[in-house]
């Protein structure tokens, strides 16, 4: 991931309950932060559905989207990140945010490790999945995989990935489409949309 300084540790929630609230992620952790403006355009596709949907941020880092999701009305938020710094931090914001407790799971763990069993019978699929992986990596694919075979998706589940502009996501399970997509510099992001396999 590309190291970031200074003021660019503190981001802000654009919208929802949590409106104008600004937060750090911690100092030497390596994250690269959804730029606000994406995160502006991301949340304004998924505006019809964010409210009440279950949510997974996957390689959450700052957790800023996440915390977005939950500010504008989603019902759950589960983060996963492997960095302890990172998880106790999303863990203090969310504490002196007031953030219902049944509101969030934070896991630290790896992402691949998390995910790489079937979803319990006990918890809800997931409807929309934030995968922002160190950068160059190509963890998304594996990512899509497990959520696939694992069945951790609604029917109808949304994939948000970010990847280097150049990627084509061209290695996507066969019946994920594209639906929405963008650039920010070197970053490429797009918004997928998950469809059942025809019978």
């Amino acid at each position: 991931m590309v190291r970031s300084e200074g003021k660019s540790r503190e981001l802000r929630i654009i919208a929802g309950m949590w409106r104008g609230r600004r937060f750090r992620f911690p100092d030497g952790a390596d994250i690269r932060p959804t730029p606000n403006r994406v995160r502006e355009t991301l949340f304004n596709w998924l505006a019809p559905i964010i409210r009440g949907a279950r949510i997974l941020d996957v390689f959450a880092g700052s957790g800023a989207l996440g915390l977005e999701a939950l500010s504008r009305g989603a019902a759950f938020a589960e983060f996963i990140d492997n960095d302890t710094r990172t998880v106790d931090a999303l863990h203090e914001h969310l504490v002196e945010w007031k953030a219902e407790r049944a509101s969030y799971v934070l896991k630290c763990s790896d992402a691949l490790y998390a995910l790489a069993g079937a979803r319990p019978a006990s918890q809800p699929a997931f409807n929309v999945v934030f995968i922002d992986p160190p950068f160059d990596a190509g963890l998304w694919r594996g990512v899509a995989d497990l959520l696939e075979r694992g069945g951790w998706l609604t029917p109808k589940a949304y994939l948000y990935v970010e990847a280097p502009a150049r990627d084509r996501l061209e290695t996507l399970p066969t019946h994920w489409g594209g639906w929405r997509h963008g650039t920010a510099g070197e970053v490429g992001y797009h918004l997928l949309r998950r469809a059942e396999p025809a019978a």
